[in-house]
């Protein structure tokens, strides 16, 4: 079968694609930062030359330099496998426990659930799986909602020779509840709390869970229970029931909890404020937000970014951007560094407002202060996009591989869109193939929409060969 480029039908394809070159002005070696020679090739380099590539460089692999490449390329499915594998041959290296668990979540991400149960076996082996290596395993499950595959995992672990404690049980329900399926949880924890003691932490989690439900008749009854089997609630359990109730619309009922904890002598956290403001700005109480923050620093409990994040929502939630900056001012006044989840607020509500050209600003300010995360990207892209500016839409993208961070499944689909929704047809397929070649599969969507623009230009050689990309990649061990 014939292939073709896909940015021009009229070329064969050798093996890799003008735009997946790894740097022909560049080579690792004159890179000097072991970290920053390999993140170039991870970025640049497709799979089939990125085993040579690495053995150039002559690099030595350690369990730090290791686990921090994994940890920076999580978002990279097998191609962070495929770098997992070419170190796990490196004379006097072992991978750690840590490198391990990084992968097992990376390839969760991208439903290689097959290739993670035989890390698992590896790890038996070797005798380094714990009771971690299962909670990362019960979480991604939970989280892609397969419900009966995490407890599968928590009933298998005695199985392999580590037996579930309460720390796993109390992931496991935690699993559940931060997937919101909390209905599972509470009837895995009545099945099983005779086996397990509950205790505070347990409490906690159910609590949080039925809070996010919304289900508050449920948060009290486990709240009482709780205190009824004599597992007194603690400073973390005290901050789940303010957030449950502020989440329901008690604040005021909140701040009485706030008030009886003051009484017993258990001063309030700075979550626990941080809730407090974040509730008062979503409900415009602007001026009950300022009060409360004033009155933590009045009781001694320092401002984190948390609760200056808080802060900085309620003031864009009113408009009041003015007072943003100031926040800003006051946080780099007293040594509180912004993150990313600062400025994703502010660019939030930009964008929301149209004032795309102050985001920008936002933007190039942010990154002077601290690297903008996966959120980042993908809504500074986003926004271009939909304003037309697909050239600062790519530039922001350049900027992003300039800074060796691994764009996620959505963020390329974002980038895609974009391009698709402007006719730039060429462009998207090579993004869409660099997708695949990192091992995220597409969605129906995404596809769906290049599919009909390759066929509308009459190019269904180039649909064929992204239709063989996807099937290769389907083919690679995947269990769901």
């Amino acid at each position: 079968m014939n292939k073709f480029c896909v940015t021009c039908s009229r070329f064969p394809v050798k093996i890799l694609f003008f735009s997946r070159k790894f740097c022909s002005h560049e080579t690792p070696r004159e890179i000097s930062d072991p970290k920053k020679r390999i993140c170039k090739i991870m970025m640049f380099c497709p799979k089939v030359g990125l085993e040579t590539a690495l053995d150039e460089t002559g690099i030595r692999a350690s369990p730090d330099l290791i686990d921090d490449i994994l940890q920076r390329f999580e978002n990279a499915g097998m191609q962070a496998y495929r770098f997992f594998e070419w170190a796990g041959k490196q004379r006097n290296y072992t991978h750690s426990v840590r490198a391990y668990h990084i992968m097992i979540g990376s390839l969760a991400k991208v439903r290689q659930y097959q290739i993670m149960w035989d890390l698992v076996n590896n790890m038996r082996s070797k005798g380094i799986l714990n009771v971690e290596t299962f909670c990362v395993i019960i979480r991604k499950y939970a989280r892609a909602q397969k419900v009966d595959e995490a407890v599968y995992t928590f009933n298998v672990m005695d199985k392999y020779g580590v037996l579930p404690n309460l720390a796993a049980f109390n992931s496991l329900l935690s699993a559940f509840c931060k997937s919101k399926n909390v209905r599972k949880a509470q009837e895995i924890f009545d099945s099983m709390k005779d086996r397990f003691v509950p205790d505070s932490k347990t409490y906690s989690i159910l609590l949080e869970g039925w809070g996010k439900d919304p289900n508050l008749p449920k948060a009290r009854e486990i709240f009482a229970e709780m205190v009824d089997r004599g597992c007194d609630p603690d400073i973390v359990t005290y901050g789940i029931m303010v957030d449950v109730l502020c989440k329901a619309g008690r604040v005021d009922e909140a701040i009485g909890i706030v008030r009886d904890m003051d009484a017993r002598g258990c001063r309030p956290t700075s979550f626990i404020y941080s809730v407090l403001v974040h509730t008062y700005g979503i409900e415009n109480r602007i001026g009950d937000a300022i009060d409360m923050f004033l009155e933590m620093e009045r009781n001694g409990v320092m401002a984190d970014v948390v609760v200056y994040n808080a802060l900085i929502g309620a003031f864009c939630k009113v408009q009041r951007f003015r007072n943003v900056f100031r926040v800003l001012d006051d946080m780099d006044h007293k040594g509180v560094l912004p993150n990313a989840r600062t400025y994703n607020i502010i660019l939030t509500s930009l964008i929301d407002r149209g004032e795309n050209d102050e985001a920008f600003k936002i933007f190039l300010r942010m990154i002077k202060v601290c690297d903008p995360d996966v959120d980042t990207y993908t809504m500074m892209i986003k926004m271009f996009c939909e304003s037309g500016k697909l050239e600062m839409a790519l530039k922001v993208w350049k900027y992003m591989k300039m800074k060796h961070f691994v764009p996620s499944m959505h963020t390329f689909s974002v980038l895609i869109n974009g391009l698709c929704e402007k006719g730039e047809v060429s462009k998207a397929c090579i993004f869409f193939e660099q997708m695949i070649e990192k091992g995220m599969r597409p969605s129906g969507s995404t596809f769906g929409r290049l599919r009909q623009l390759l066929i509308k230009e009459g190019r269904e050689d180039v649909l064929e060969f992204l239709n063989e990309k996807i099937n290769l990649l389907v083919k690679e061990p995947l269990c769901d």
